[in-house]
């Protein structure tokens, strides 16, 4: 399952619209159905906000893992407008952890940019001394 087929069913699970989740995250509403549909590359702060919305933890958001839940056994995740089984298997885990470990050195990546223009600024090297 993709991350954005999960992101659907946590927010369908809430009986929330992509428009309540949109007004609750400050965006726009085409902006957070982009990342329904998979159509752009959700930032892993934007991820966090997304957990935190939602009340899970970010592990949980990239593999809806279920606390006491063992491989192998179908999940149902049901209200009233919407029910879904499906199947969390080890490989879904390592693919999982797979992606939270590429967003967490993209995010590495980036921080370590911030830092070395940090570093070059003006204000840092006053600051320094």
């Amino acid at each position: 399952m993709s991350m954005n087929e999960k992101l659907r069913l946590v927010r369908q699970s809430k009986g929330w619209s992509q428009e309540d989740v949109a007004e609750k995250l400050n965006m726009s509403s085409n902006g957070y159905g982009d990342i329904e549909r998979g159509a752009t590359d959700v930032k892993l702060s934007r991820l966090i906000q997304l957990a935190e919305l939602f009340g899970i933890s970010l592990s949980e958001l990239f593999d809806l893992e279920i606390p006491n839940a063992k491989p192998n056994i179908n999940i149902a995740i049901t209200n009233k407008q919407y029910h879904s089984s499906f199947r969390v298997t080890p490989a879904m885990e390592i693919e999982c952890q797979k992606k939270i470990i590429e967003k967490l050195e993209q995010e590495i990546k980036y921080l370590k940019e911030i830092v070395d223009l940090l570093k070059e600024s003006k204000e840092f090297k006053s600051f320094e001394k």
